[in-house]
């Protein structure tokens, strides 16, 4: 089967490509190895920023179903010491320059802004290779191919368009972060529901442990308990036993203050680790013909703010190269290759304002 344009991944980028070729009448179809929309969580809360996040967005013609799914009053923000000690405490200022939303509602009003048909669940990709003249084919799990003219990795950190491209490969961050829900927090964890505040907390990292802390829809805090060690020590806990790696997490936070202690003590789900990985610094690759990448495929740092809003933001530039040149995909490829390998290596670096802060987005 051919398909001129081909997207391997249904996550934020992948989806707002798909969105803006589809406002532009460029067929395009999605491939997604999950079986459906709801096969897994889609992770927690992101910032959503009026210099990229949000200019995508209006490029998709998405913003009235964007607000809709704004949480007031969530962009507030706190700073504690591992003690409890209130450093920083800042109330949502309501500009609606960052404002915070669930990443899973934000997929969903990608995937029904697209015609039934356009996202093909249940598509593992297993391979990938050229054909020559810019064709490539691509192999899904269950034997299947498609070939296509325009071939385009929104596959994440993993991504099995990348070879296509670079030999490059994640590596390890030396962090990773150990993730729990607490639920109904503000009646059933009443002293980490004061910690965290009605947005975001962060205690900074402290002899290589971090807490942060957002608050979610229904009164859920969803936390992240950073620890900077090597893999192998993650290896020796057994994260299947749930109350074994909770107190093993658990006494790495040994004298932190108990509201922040019980973010994990108390946690409503298993615990689940979650390491960070990432391409090298100002990774990029030479052109070649009928294939790309964005996002997470095209170049993964450990969360910082603004790896969803780059996604977002590749794809929407993405989608408008292919309309402005509908004719020369090379000439398109390029122009988005190379405004996004400079904008993602500025933004490698970039932090909260005023904080030094990582924003996990699993």
């Amino acid at each position: 089967m051919y398909t001129p344009v081909t997207v391997i991944g249904a996550g934020l980028g992948g989806l707002t490509l798909a969105r803006v070729l589809h406002l532009h009448k460029i067929p395009v179809t999605v491939y997604e190895a999950e079986s459906s929309p709801s096969a897994r969580a889609q992770g927690g809360l992101l910032d959503i920023h009026d210099h990229n996040g949000q200019l995508a967005l209006k490029a998709a013609g998405l913003m009235d179903e964007f607000h809709s799914i704004v949480l007031d009053g969530h962009r507030a923000m706190r700073v504690l010491d591992p003690d409890g000690t209130v450093l920083f405490d800042q109330a949502d200022d309501g500009t609606g320059g960052r404002p915070e939303v669930q990443r899973g509602e934000l997929r969903r009003i990608l995937l029904d802004s697209l015609p039934a048909g356009t996202v093909r669940w249940g598509h593992k990709v297993a391979g990938t290779r050229s054909l020559g003249d810019g064709l490539h084919e691509v192999t899904f799990a269950d034997g299947g191919t498609v070939v296509t003219g325009l071939l385009v990795g929104a596959d994440g950190a993993w991504s099995r368009v990348r070879p296509l491209l670079t030999t490059a490969t994640p590596e390890y961050a030396g962090t990773s972060v150990v993730e729990t829900y607490l639920f109904e927090a503000d009646t059933r964890h009443p002293a980490a529901a004061e910690a965290v505040g009605g947005g975001s907390m962060i205690v900074p990292w402290h002899g290589g442990r971090e807490i942060f802390a957002h608050r979610e829809s229904a009164g859920a805090l969803h936390a992240y308990l950073g620890l900077s060690e090597p893999q192998d020590w993650f290896a020796a806990i057994d994260f299947t036993d749930a109350a074994a790696a909770t107190a093993r997490i658990a006494r790495e936070f040994d004298g932190w203050a108990p509201e922040l202690r019980s973010l994990i003590t108390e946690g409503d789900t298993v615990p689940v680790l979650r390491p960070f990985y990432a391409l090298p610094t100002g990774h990029r690759w030479e052109r070649v013909p009928g294939v790309t990448l964005l996002g997470d495929a095209a170049h993964l740092t450990p969360p910082n703010g603004e790896g969803a809003n780059l996604a977002l933001l590749d794809g929407a530039e993405l989608g408008r190269a292919l309309a402005a040149h509908p004719d020369d995909i090379e000439a398109a490829l390029s122009e988005y290759e190379q405004a996004m390998f400079p904008r993602s290596g500025e933004a490698a670096g970039a932090t909260e304002p005023a904080l030094t802060t990582t924003r996990p987005t699993p």
